[in-house]
């Protein structure tokens, strides 16, 4: 019995002192996920808390348009940073979205087409520190995801 009460003696300090994330920047997600799902918006915003300011990038893609979710998830940092590139730099930012289609004939009569569409972006300049704060489903579909990035303003 003795030694049972020394154990827990020494357990208990050890389960006291347990370590998380960010308990700030997830209360800051969790407050932007709620502010997205009442009233959605996309781009960039200067969000305020009590004590510091930060840069956010919002934007949703349709999960069905990529292959694999890597992909998705470069997309989403490509396009969060040339938002902020823009809105920080003013920079002329092109986009081209080419869709290329091919046609192949199964059998008399049956014709089979593909369908593959790549975005380039050409951007001039760079936003650095914009990191991944929160990505979730939409509420209002299914196959939205939406990705916001954040940068605190020092």
């Amino acid at each position: 019995m003795k030694n049972i009460f020394v154990f827990l003696l020494l357990l208990l300090p050890v389960c006291s002192f347990a370590q998380d994330y960010s308990t700030d920047k997830t209360s800051l997600a969790n407050f932007l996920k709620r502010m997205y799902n009442q009233t959605k918006f996309e781009g960039v915003k200067i969000v305020e808390d009590y004590d510091n300011q930060y840069f956010i990038s919002v934007l949703s893609l349709d999960k069905s348009k990529y292959q694999t979710e890597n992909t998705m998830f470069r997309v989403a940092n490509v396009k969060a940073l040339r938002q902020a590139s823009e809105f920080v730099n003013g920079g002329k930012i092109t986009s081209d979205l080419v869709i290329r289609t091919t046609e192949v004939k199964d059998s008399p009569g049956a014709v089979t087409v593909s369908e593959e569409t790549i975005e380039k972006i050409h951007s001039v300049g760079f936003v650095q520190g914009m990191e991944l704060l929160i990505n979730f489903t939409s509420s209002a579909s299914e196959n939205t995801e939406v990705f916001i990035y954040i940068r605190k303003i020092e």
